[in-house]
């Protein structure tokens, strides 16, 4: 267990070109608990996590961290960015970022790859690398920096089952180790296996906040309903 977490948004609200994307959210980021946010497209669910990770700011209302947000953080995204060098220099850059000695950065960068099964290829460039492995490598990325929360926008969503198969075991072993994980997905099997907690969001609204079990067996609302069955527009 990282302890305890630092996040919480606070009746946040976010315009974009004087449109309302994100209505009157609060959250409290619980420890070692696993988020999956779903909804329709156009919900909010990758601007919320934008929301969190502190791409974008709020129009009103707070997202409070109670301790330095850059050392309890990380996210990974849909299309991965790999830097023009090694899978291993690819892991060790967020460290050297946070200030991490040369010997401390290699050994943790190393460990890091072994966790996600791509130690082998430590000194493979990354740009060569296959999606999957890619999507590996940046999630070796984020466990390195040992994350009190880890965000994850669609991040199978360009993968191959194999792939995908392999991602789901790497956030459940992060999170197993304590890392809070808040995560979107279109992908409703994904989200019954990944998920304790489902956020339901519908026009930039928090719809429906239950657990998985609950929300895919007895959908509280007349939206989440029609989300489940497939009539609410992807």
């Amino acid at each position: 267990m990282r302890g305890p977490l630092p996040l919480v948004l606070d009746r946040v609200a976010l315009e974009i070109a004087g449109a309302r994307v994100v209505s009157d959210f609060t959250l409290r980021i619980e420890p070692a608990r696993r988020t999956v946010i779903v909804g329709p497209n156009g919900a909010g669910k990758s601007m919320l996590l934008r929301l969190c990770h502190g791409l974008v700011a709020p129009t009103q209302g707070s997202v409070i961290w109670t301790e330095d947000p850059a050392g309890h953080q990380a996210m990974v995204f849909q299309r991965p960015v790999m830097l023009r060098r090694s899978a291993r220099a690819n892991v060790a850059y967020g460290l050297k970022l946070r200030g991490v000695p040369d010997a401390e950065r290699r050994r943790r960068a190393e460990a890091a790859l072994a966790r996600v099964g791509l130690g082998h290829l430590a000194d493979r460039p990354a740009r060569v690398l296959s999606g999957g492995e890619q999507q590996r490598v940046a999630l070796a990325r984020a466990w390195a920096l040992e994350p009190h929360v880890l965000f994850l926008d669609e991040p199978t969503a360009s993968l191959d089952p194999g792939a995908s198969a392999a991602v789901e075991e790497i956030v459940l072993a992060m999170a197993a180790e304590g890392t809070a994980i808040v995560m979107t997905t279109h992908n409703l099997g994904q989200a019954r296996r990944l998920g304790q907690d489902i956020l339901f969001l519908h026009k930039g609204r928090v719809v429906e906040r239950a657990s998985a079990e609950t929300f895919f067996r007895a959908p509280a609302t007349p939206e989440a309903v029609a989300f489940l069955k497939g009539e609410l527009p992807w």
